[in-house]
């Protein structure tokens, strides 16, 4: 691997450059340069590489690279992990096809950084949303690494070029008032004991799920794959989630939605009622199984549970879509998980709890999405089992 050493000496300061070479017994050859700039261009004009690349790669081009690369995902997994659900390879293989597409101008071993900053400005020439093309450039990023680790090539020439999807006019997330909550599980209420028995029938399940949605602040996938096992007498442990498109039960999005999170006590009851009284018998111990067993789809709870329960609530807006105005509901499922952390922050929880409760793995994570809740928060704290209490 290639390096770049400050060196400070009698005749001050100079930058060492050390690379592998296959010229010399230790393995690596070195070049001094006055200044670091000038350093950084011999490494990044691949003079230091010349002598080192890979006598007979046996991959080529870009376009092979990135199907060697979407072939590890699928078969072997990378760096050591598992291999990728169906549903993550879908998107691999859908931003491999920007890289695959690109004319690249070079082999695989002759770029350098300035072809990757080309590439960038091709993506961001109306080829995609800035979203898409910062995955697009990460995807990148994990071809050209597992590449030098296979020693493919020496070093990852794309290191230090991003798209910052960062911007100063990014909406904040939507979260829903204290009194949009109360109507939409009034609502639910309302359908769990309406006339209409298989209205009635339908809510005995969905009128848990939502009130656990807004008392957890949990992910969809992951209380549509709550166990029976994991709901106690104060609460529940997330340790499951349903994967991406829905084909089977994985572990939770990262390591740090594995969490504990308290519930009220109604809350509690209603979901053990269920269970109890109404779940159907599943190999996979799932508190609102389908009726074949398996877990929920979670689009039709989208559309049949939650969609419903804002209309009953009166939560919806009139929107444009496919050239008619329609009445769509106001609220997404996800929009309970920033209610539930509105009203953590409303009571000075502290940012590492919020981060913990949330379940994301980097604390940069929650400021970017509730800084702007973070800065109006409240100053009186309340005493709580389950955040629901407090709405009564």
């Amino acid at each position: 691997m290639s390096d770049v050493r400050k060196r400070t000496g009698s005749k001050g300061t100079t930058y060492q450059v050390r690379y592998p070479s296959k010229a010399t017994k230790s393995g690596y050859a070195y070049k001094t340069f006055s200044t670091m700039k000038q350093a950084r261009a011999f490494l990044e004009s691949g003079k230091a590489r010349s002598s080192t690349a890979t006598s007979e790669p046996s991959i080529r081009t870009m376009r092979e690279a990135a199907d060697e690369w979407l072939r590890i995902c699928e078969k072997e997994g990378l760096d050591g992990r598992e291999p990728v659900t169906l549903y993550t390879l879908k998107n691999y293989r859908y931003r491999a096809r920007f890289i695959a597409t690109y004319e690249w101008p070079k082999a695989l071993q002759e770029l350098l950084p300035p072809d990757i900053v080309a590439f960038r400005s091709w993506l961001l020439d109306g080829r995609s949303s800035r979203s898409v093309a910062s995955k697009v450039m990460s995807t990148l990023h994990s071809i050209l690494k597992e590449m030098t680790l296979r020693g493919q090539m020496q070093f990852n020439v794309a290191t230090g070029i991003s798209v910052n999807q960062k911007t100063r006019y990014r909406e904040p997330v939507t979260v829903p008032s204290k009194t949009d909550i109360l109507a939409l599980l009034r609502a639910a209420d309302r359908l769990a004991n309406a006339d209409n028995k298989q209205i009635r029938q339908t809510w005995e399940r969905y009128r848990p799920i939502l009130y656990l949605a807004a008392d957890s602040g949990m992910r969809p996938q992951e209380y549509l794959a709550i166990a029976t096992g994991d709901i106690d007498d104060q609460g529940v442990t997330v340790n499951r989630a349903i994967d991406g498109g829905g084909f089977k039960l994985t572990v939770t999005k990262t390591d740090a939605g594995r969490r504990y999170i308290e519930l009220s006590p109604d809350v509690i009851d209603m979901v053990r009622h269920y269970a109890d009284n109404h779940g159907i018998r599943n190999d996979f111990d799932l508190v609102f199984p389908a009726r074949n067993g398996k877990w929920l789809c979670r689009k039709n709870w989208q559309r049949r549970g939650f969609n419903a329960a804002c209309r009953e609530a009166g939560l919806t807006e009139t929107i444009r879509k496919d050239g008619k105005q329609i009445e769509a509901p106001k609220f997404r499922p996800y929009d309970l998980r920033h209610f539930y952390a509105s009203l953590l922050i409303e009571q000075n929880t502290n940012l590492k709890k919020l981060q913990s409760l949330m379940g994301h793995r980097n604390i940069e994570t929650t400021f970017n999405t509730y800084g702007h809740l973070l800065d109006r928060g409240e100053n009186a704290r309340v005493k709580r089992t389950g955040l629901l209490d407090i709405l009564h």
